[in-house]
């Protein structure tokens, strides 16, 4: 294994890989001998239990040395690599090379249709709300691809009437609103997540994901009617604490601002 290789957390782990399957070879290796000790005594082959006895020796030194190995098998400082960036960078060109698209933007890595969040001090990657510990990346990447292929989980529908029920929220709470006034996304963020811990379990960049789900998605009228726009044009004159960003399943940027509802039918 090249230097390079080893300077990589996936290199480390085919490494400790490696010195797993050392071990475990002279492991069966000292089985092996155990039972050929054992048949030579059922048997009462006398030559055979000597030299079964002293190949139990050998094997078994063997054993000790590459369990010996193992305790320093792992030397890479993971904690510094998750946190320092390198995890990440790795764990995109992992992705290219396994032709799947994982885009960074303000520190968050996406996976259409999933957010990865880099978790150094647990040595974790969460993906969504899951906790995931597997981090070779590897692994990830094909965990990942397997999520793509999966049906998804957002229900674009449902999705629209909560947005629509706090967009109406927003009108009321603003003198001068009407149905159809462009409300920003950030104030219906806001809206959505009005507790200490709300912004914890639904963060920001979760919301502005399902902003781009839905916009990507044939749902456009609520229940009772009320139809959606976006707008985006304007996000561009404003500042980045006013604007959505997201990621697009082709690696694209997206911006959003704000959205308006038209009226529901029969208003």
């Amino acid at each position: 294994m090249s230097e390079v290789e080893t300077q990589t957390i996936e290199g480390a782990f085919a490494r400790a890989e490696a010195d797993a399957d050392l071990a475990l070879k002279a492991a069966q290796s000292l089985v092996s001998t155990l039972k050929r000790y054992r048949t030579a005594a059922s048997l009462g082959r006398v030559g055979d239990l000597r030299n079964a006895s002293d190949a139990a020796a050998n094997a078994l030194q063997t054993l000790d040395q590459a369990i010996a190995g193992l305790a320093g098998s792992w030397e890479f400082d993971e904690q510094a690599y998750l946190e320092e960036g390198g995890f990440a960078r790795e764990l995109i060109a992992s992705a290219d090379e396994a032709e799947l698209r994982i885009s960074e933007l303000d520190g968050r890595l996406y996976c259409y249709p999933a957010l990865l969040r880099i978790m150094p001090g647990d040595a974790a990657v969460m993906i969504d709300k899951i906790r995931e510990r597997r981090i070779r990346p590897s692994v990830l990447v094909r965990q990942l691809r397997e999520m793509q292929r999966r049906p998804a989980r957002f229900r674009p529908a449902q999705f629209l009437d909560a947005l629509y029920g706090v967009y109406a929220n927003a009108v009321r709470l603003r003198q001068g609103r009407t149905p159809g006034s462009v409300v920003p996304l950030v104030e219906l963020y806001d809206l959505m997540t009005p507790k200490p811990g709300d912004t914890r379990d639904y963060t920001r960049q979760e919301f502005a994901r399902d902003i781009y789900l839905l916009d990507q998605s044939t749902e456009a009228t609520t229940k009772n009617g009320a139809s959606i726009q976006f707008h985006a044009g304007a996000g561009a004159r404003l500042p980045a604490s006013q604007v959505l960003s997201v990621v697009s399943q082709q690696g694209r940027e997206i911006k959003y601002h704000g959205v308006a509802f038209s009226s529901p039918s029969g208003a």
